[in-house]
């Protein structure tokens, strides 16, 4: 036997000794005992991203940061958020391929933050006003980091994209997709890209219309310095004028966050978030009531078509939208269909679902309020379930509505409004939510409340509900408002138990 041969066991031998001291144990013949269920810990550090909020000089925007009370955490730990570093090279009315050029890579020890975390809890806000405000990155650790919220909302007096626009700042990833951009006239769309990292993200940026992929410019091999943002015009990267583009965004190296800022002419305009990944069913969530024009946009990705089933979850029941029944979508194309006003005074919310074969397809809502110059629009995108917890920040006494739908079966929900970020205190209330229904629950109010304050909807027992909030505002005439989705918080994490088990070197 050679030295290699030797050492080669060896080897072998203290890996097996080093795997056999944390290894799960398993069921055998001798009887050994069974590997213990995995245990529902808190995450201990959950980073998010917050695009510049505006190019507008009347913009007025406010951050909102909470963290739900979690049992579990650590005693410590904080929340913050601080600058990305981004500088203003280009004037606000640039309309250059990489809009606002994003510049300082980096930080130093002088950095401080923009906003940071007082308790879990209770919201903290923090206030800022025109078209200087950059791009945000946040970190939160220990027992801020479970279920961390953080949204941005932005009103706008006047100009393209007037009116009510609100974003939750987003974990960085790899991949988004985003229905219901355009490339029209009339439109002003730009994709943020916010890189929170110490390395350069390299990004591509496809688009796709209702005859496929658009041919575009300068889309491919974008680079997000590090601690940067970066809005790119959509119209800049493609000569083709379409109302209906999916944006897909996939990166090469690196992580980002990413969002789409839709900015209409005339019917004002939001923030698009991403929609859930590809998948065969999908849900949209809380439609407003009030909503005079609602018109879907969907996408396949691939190759193959997709042929779907259109329902809307009302507060009595599943209904299906007249001449609206099914939807043929074909692969890699968009395609948009208006529901005019079908909502008719009733909150509700669209439901996909494959009439044949499932294909996976990505989904989101274009949705105006009021009529004439005091139009408004906000997006639904198709999003996450509830889970066990989500939450929706920077809520108002009157300018709040909540919808909630259990599209596959009845289920009970918990909803606790949060003390308010400058006095008063929390409370809850339970709901029912009847299978294939949307019903616009009685928003808690906290007792004594001054500032705004937080919804967490908590799943109690029963199928998946899906949810959305709505904030109103008069602005001038015109009813504005924005509409964010709640996707389970993500929380919690399940970490196996493992035990010792020294019988893995006998074998």
């Amino acid at each position: 036997m050679n030295r290699t041969t030797l050492s080669f066991i060896a080897g072998v031998g203290a890996l097996a000794a080093v795997t056999g001291f944390a290894a799960l144990t398993s069921p055998d013949a001798s009887g050994a005992s069974p590997a213990k269920a995995a245990a529902e810990l808190p995450v201990e550090r959950t980073s998010l991203v917050c695009p510049a909020p505006s190019s507008s000089d009347l913009a007025e925007t406010t951050y909102t940061s909470f963290t739900p009370v979690t049992k579990g955490t650590a005693s410590d730990g904080k929340a913050e958020l601080l600058s990305a570093g981004e500088e203003s090279g280009a004037a606000a009315g640039d309309k250059g391929a990489k809009g606002e050029k994003a510049g300082k890579g980096g930080r130093t020890a002088a950095d401080k933050p923009v906003l940071t975390a007082k308790e879990p809890g209770k919201p903290v806000t923090e206030d800022a006003s025109g078209a200087d405000s950059p791009a945000l990155v946040g970190t939160a650790d220990g027992k801020f980091a479970p279920g961390w919220t953080v949204q941005q909302t932005t009103q706008v007096a006047a100009g393209t994209g007037r009116g009510l626009q609100g974003v939750n700042c987003t974990a960085p990833d790899t991949e988004f997709w985003f229905p219901g951009a355009s490339t029209a006239p009339d439109r002003t769309d730009y994709v943020h890209l916010t890189n929170p990292d110490d390395s350069a993200a390299v990004v591509d940026i496809e688009l796709y219309g209702k005859d496929g992929a658009l041919e575009t410019t300068v889309g491919e091999g974008i680079t997000v310095q590090p601690h940067s943002g970066e809005p790119i015009l959509l119209s800049t990267l493609t000569s083709e004028k379409q109302d209906n583009v999916t944006v897909h965004v996939s990166v090469r190296s690196g992580r980002v966050g990413a969002s789409v800022q839709a900015l209409d002419d005339k019917l004002g305009g939001d923030w698009l978030a991403a929609s859930v990944d590809p998948t065969g069913s999908l849900v949209l969530p809380g439609i407003p009531k009030d909503a005079t024009a609602v018109r879907l946009v969907v996408f396949a990705p691939g190759e193959a078509d997709a042929d779907l089933k259109v329902r809307l979850a009302s507060p009595s029941g599943s209904i299906t939208p007249a001449g609206n029944e099914t939807l043929h979508v074909k692969g890699g194309m968009t395609s948009a269909v208006d529901l005019g006003d079908v909502m008719r005074g009733e909150p509700g919310s669209l439901v996909l679902t494959p009439s044949d074969h499932s294909v996976p397809v990505v989904a989101a809502v274009r949705v105006v309020r009021g009529k004439g110059a005091a139009q408004e629009t906000a997006f639904i995108p198709a999003g996450r379930a509830v889970g066990k917890r989500a939450t929706a920040v920077d809520n108002t006494a009157k300018g709040t509505r909540l919808s909630v739908t259990a599209p596959s079966a009845t289920a009970e929900i918990k909803v606790t409004a949060s003390a308010g970020s400058e006095g008063g205190s929390a409370v809850s209330k339970t709901y029912t939510v009847k299978s294939g229904t949307t019903q616009e629950v009685e928003v808690p109010v906290p007792s004594g409340l001054k500032g705004t304050y937080a919804l967490t909807v908590e799943t109690v027992s029963g199928g998946p509900v899906y949810a959305s909030r709505t904030l109103t505002s008069s602005l001038d005439g015109v009813s504005a408002f924005t509409v964010q989705a709640l996707p389970d918080d993500r929380g919690m994490v399940a970490v196996p138990e493992a035990d010792e088990d020294l019988s893995v070197l006998q074998k």
